[in-house]
């Protein structure tokens, strides 16, 4: 008996008409999660930086192949005002905002004693802060209509630490603490608060941190893929955003209602260890 293809289930069309705001979206996790939601029939309000026409070829392709409402906000995440104000662009153009996605990250690896302290204040900002802010400025509402998903997008550096990434570690440790007091504040307002913990994804920032790696352990590029970033995890491959993407949408369903304050490992078994 020939053996059978598998089937991806359906999107959660339960979810249609739902409007989120992901944050760090124009490429890598942030877009993949955009793009789960879309394939839902979720409106979306994408964020972040990029090349500005091909944002919008994104954000048009979106609209196009899933036929729903797209919006961008170029908002800075280091910036509360930007960050008040991407929501408010998020209500006028879209009407609502029922899922918050905090997906927005940057990375520098260095050693503590010469790491910068620009860099440590960006990345606690970025990394951090911008969940804050955001978090802030949408449950107000979310209260208001008796329900909301708040998604943060930590790392399984939110559960365990590397050397070089003093910054990184502690800001996704924040963003763990972060979740779960949100869902204790929220827990009875048809709101729920969790954190998605992903290893290692090929995303832009991964790819950039790559050759920092190598000079910061004095390995070759080839040694950092090889010997740190995949050794870590043992199925010895990377995570993929659409694997991240679908597990954010499930956790926006009716299923996943009785889920909050939890971190979620999706990382080919590296906190197992």
């Amino acid at each position: 008996m020939a053996a059978q293809e598998y089937a991806a289930p359906p999107p959660a069309r339960e979810l249609a008409g739902k409007t989120a705001i992901v944050t760090g979206s124009t490429s890598g996790i942030g877009l993949g999660i955009a793009r789960a939601f879309a394939e839902a029939g979720m409106h979306v309000m994408l964020n972040g930086f990029g090349d500005k026409a091909e944002i919008e070829r994104t954000r048009m392709e979106l609209e196009e192949r899933f036929h729903i409402k797209t919006a961008y906000s170029a908002a800075d995440m280091s910036r509360p005002a930007d960050i008040v104000g991407m929501v408010e662009d998020a209500h006028r153009l879209l009407g609502k905002v029922d899922v918050l996605v905090n997906n927005a990250g940057i990375q520098h690896v260095e050693a503590i004693e010469t790491f910068p302290i620009p860099k440590w204040d960006a990345i606690i900002a970025i990394n951090l802060s911008s969940a804050f802010h955001a978090t802030r400025a949408v449950v107000p509402e979310m209260k208001a209509r008796k329900w909301g998903r708040i998604i943060n997008i930590a790392s399984a550096h939110g559960l365990v630490a590397s050397p070089f990434k003093s910054a990184y570690v502690a800001a996704k440790h924040g963003l763990l603490g972060l979740t779960k007091t949100v869902a204790l504040e929220t827990a009875e307002h048809g709101i729920t608060a969790n954190a998605i913990c992903p290893g290692y994804v090929l995303t832009p920032l991964v790819e950039k941190q790559i050759p920092e790696t190598a000079k910061a352990r004095g390995l070759t590029e080839e040694q950092v893929v090889k010997d740190v970033l995949l050794h870590a995890q043992p199925t010895r491959q990377f995570v993929t955003t659409g694997q991240v993407g679908a597990l954010a949408l499930f956790l926006c369903t009716d299923a996943a209602a009785s889920m909050t304050g939890t971190a979620l490992p999706i990382e080919g078994g590296w906190t197992a260890q």
